[in-house]
């Protein structure tokens, strides 16, 4: 079945709402696209909602569109390998937009944000489709999409210290997990800025952040007694440069959080721990 309307010429008519067809339909158009495997479709059917949501013109309609595009959020959840995680993905990219729209203007109680950040921690810890780029089919990134979201949720004055201290928590059980491959497609970068975000915030206890790093910190650091009985690299590989990721925007990144000195301090020890070959005593030998 052809498109309603001509997508392109949207593009092309600086996004202006088409006025022959109803915004109910030409929304549950662009919501099946984001899903579509042809890139240039859903990139397109994204940049026109996401236009349109920045635009104010689901002011009115907020609540109800973010609950139509987070039911994507699941679809074909538990697949790997598939085209239906672009649905997954580029749905969690909505979602954020809408949460930033709500945090420009406020058009959504607390309630219902709370209940969007559920469902897309629901979504991001049982997503298994972690690929970047699909040969042909361009980005999936879900990972990626996903700490989008979750920096969204940071920002949103709806969320105090508990849901920023889940924002946390789900990265840190994303990243310590033992992933079927090492992220190459800026993953860590993109769950470091969010990371960021939330520390911005300065509302969760600095003990609490403290722990937390911890945590990611022994995942990242290899075991003597596992080097040569597994791929070592494969195990802490994300964790390890989700740590320099963080780092650097840390250190070099604007707008820096409360306490920038004191963490920029404690992840340089976190790194000497986890690089002992690269940032420990000299006399270390690196190994395989």
């Amino acid at each position: 079945m052809p498109p309603i309307v001509d997508w392109r010429h949207v593009s092309a008519a600086d996004f202006r709402v088409p006025a022959d067809h109803r915004l109910s339909d030409l929304t549950a158009e662009l919501t099946e696209l984001l899903g579509t495997p042809d890139s240039e479709l859903r990139e397109l059917a994204l940049d026109v909602i996401c236009t349109w949501i920045e635009r104010g013109v689901y002011d009115d309609l907020l609540p109800g569109l973010g609950d139509g595009i987070a039911t994507g959020l699941m679809a074909g959840i538990g697949e790997s390998g598939t085209d239906t995680v672009f649905r997954r993905s580029f749905s969690a990219l909505v979602v954020a937009e809408v949460i930033d729209r709500d945090s420009r203007r406020p058009r959504v109680s607390r309630t219902k944000i709370h209940e969007w950040g559920d469902r897309l921690a629901t979504w991001f810890l049982m997503e298994r489709d972690e690929r970047g780029w699909v040969d042909g089919h361009g980005w999936a990134h879900a990972i990626a999409h996903g700490a989008d979201a979750f920096g969204a949720l940071a920002r949103s004055p709806h969320c105090g210290p508990g849901e920023l201290l889940v924002v946390l928590d789900v990265i840190g059980d994303r990243v310590t997990r033992t992933p079927g491959n090492v992220w190459y497609s800026g993953e860590p970068d993109r769950l470091a800025m969010t990371t960021l975000h939330v520390l911005r915030r300065g509302l969760v206890p600095d003990e609490l952040v403290e722990a937390w790093l911890q945590r990611i910190a022994t995942a990242a650091r290899p075991r003597r007694d596992e080097s040569t009985k597994s791929d070592v690299y494969l195990r802490t590989g994300n964790a390890a440069a989700f740590l320099r990721a963080l780092y650097l925007q840390l250190a070099l990144g604007p707008a820096a959080p409360p306490r920038r000195s004191d963490l920029v301090l404690l992840l340089v020890e976190h790194l000497r721990r986890t690089h002992p070959a690269y940032l420990g005593p000299s006399q270390h030998r690196a190994g395989s």
